[in-house]
């Protein structure tokens, strides 16, 4: 028990040098006076009731010059018709037959939507986020200009599910900010280090054009991932910041889209090969699955633990009182994402990834 207790000790301090971090950073930063043109690229993959949500989000925006560049990946809903409704200038739309031999859906759109965009800083959005105010667009490049040269602004936004599925939607910000001091993501030459959250993320255009993350990994499934590692590795310097101001995001509303959405992500994400995920997984079922039928203690630490990364998070108080509950099922995707991944199983709208 003791053992177990000093571990979850040491991932309470990560969780708490995480808070002030975000909390400092939060703070030592302010509005630009002038701004550079941007460009949103947003991929739209069967989109059609997020995309009502976001665009009108984007034209209340008081930035004085940007675009927005929405690549239709062969949807088959109605996400076209929705695009076709938007009348204003300021947006490019760009219809996908699909993904080319060797390209992941969203890589490839976000590929061609940077092809055509002519701003000099990119906002990479998915499409279910939302800017939540007027001056969120001024204030994501204002942040990301304050971070100086060489710099790729992401972080972690507001999750607003509210139904079922904010289950396993809970664990997106609890895996990173139990598991990442944040503060030394931007200070560090290791590649693991890295954080990249593609719900959100900028860059200027130069340095993305320079480096092309997208065509380095167009393969990736995890292609957030892999790309953090990969612009880190090249000399950029990425800042994990509390985006929870300016972006907010509704993941899945169901605990079976949830589960389905995760699946394809939680192997790679613990390895990403079988040796990597059996050490990695053993340990999240020792540690934060099966450690509180050792004690009381434990299951004190746990919730500690889980809580305080639901409250920087600002979720439900429901989700942290159900941490046991959460945990369990978020180990049990885990194996199903492995079985997927083993078996060739793995499908996200439609397609096999």
């Amino acid at each position: 028990m003791s053992v177990l207790l000093a571990i979850h000790g040491a991932i309470l301090l990560v969780i708490a040098s995480n808070a002030v971090y975000l909390w400092r950073r939060n703070r030592d930063w302010e509005l630009a006076e002038e701004l550079p043109r941007v460009s949103i690229l947003i991929p739209a993959r069967n989109e059609e009731e997020n995309l009502q949500r976001l665009l009108p989000s984007l034209w209340l925006q008081d930035y004085p010059v940007f675009e927005v560049v929405v690549v239709d990946d062969a949807s088959e809903d109605g996400t076209w018709d929705v695009l076709q409704s938007q009348n204003d200038s300021r947006m490019k739309v760009i219809r996908s037959s699909g993904p080319p031999e060797g390209w992941i859906g969203k890589v490839h759109a976000l590929f061609r939507a940077a092809e055509e965009a002519t701003g000099e800083v990119f906002l990479f959005l998915d499409a279910d986020a939302v800017l939540t105010q007027e001056d969120s667009l001024r204030r994501l490049v204002s942040r990301l200009l304050s971070c100086g040269e060489n710099a790729v602004l992401t972080g972690l936004p507001s999750y607003t599910d509210r139904g079922s599925g904010l289950i396993l939607t809970s664990m997106v910000p609890f895996a990173v900010l139990s598991a990442l001091p944040l503060a030394l993501v931007p200070h560090t030459k290791f590649a693991s280090l890295s954080a990249l959250n593609g719900q959100c993320w900028l860059i200027r255009a130069a340095d993305y054009r320079r480096l092309k993350p997208h065509l380095h990994h167009k393969s990736e499934v995890l292609e957030d991932m892999q790309i953090g590692r990969y612009l880190k590795r090249t000399g950029m310097k990425l800042h994990m910041l509390s985006l929870q101001c300016e972006v907010s995001v509704r993941m899945y509303q169901t605990f079976g889209e949830a589960w389905r959405g995760f699946r394809k992500n939680a192997y790679l994400i613990q390895g990403g090969n079988p040796f990597a995920f059996l050490i990695i997984h053993l340990a999240f079922w020792v540690i934060l699955v099966l450690a509180p039928l050792l004690g009381w203690p434990l299951l004190i630490t746990l919730y500690l633990i889980k809580g305080s990364s639901d409250r920087i998070a600002r979720l439900p108080l429901w989700v942290s009182l159900a941490t046991p509950l959460v945990l369990l099922c978020a180990a049990l995707m885990q194996l199903d994402s492995a079985a997927a991944h083993w078996t060739n199983r793995v499908g996200w709208k439609g397609r096999r990834v």
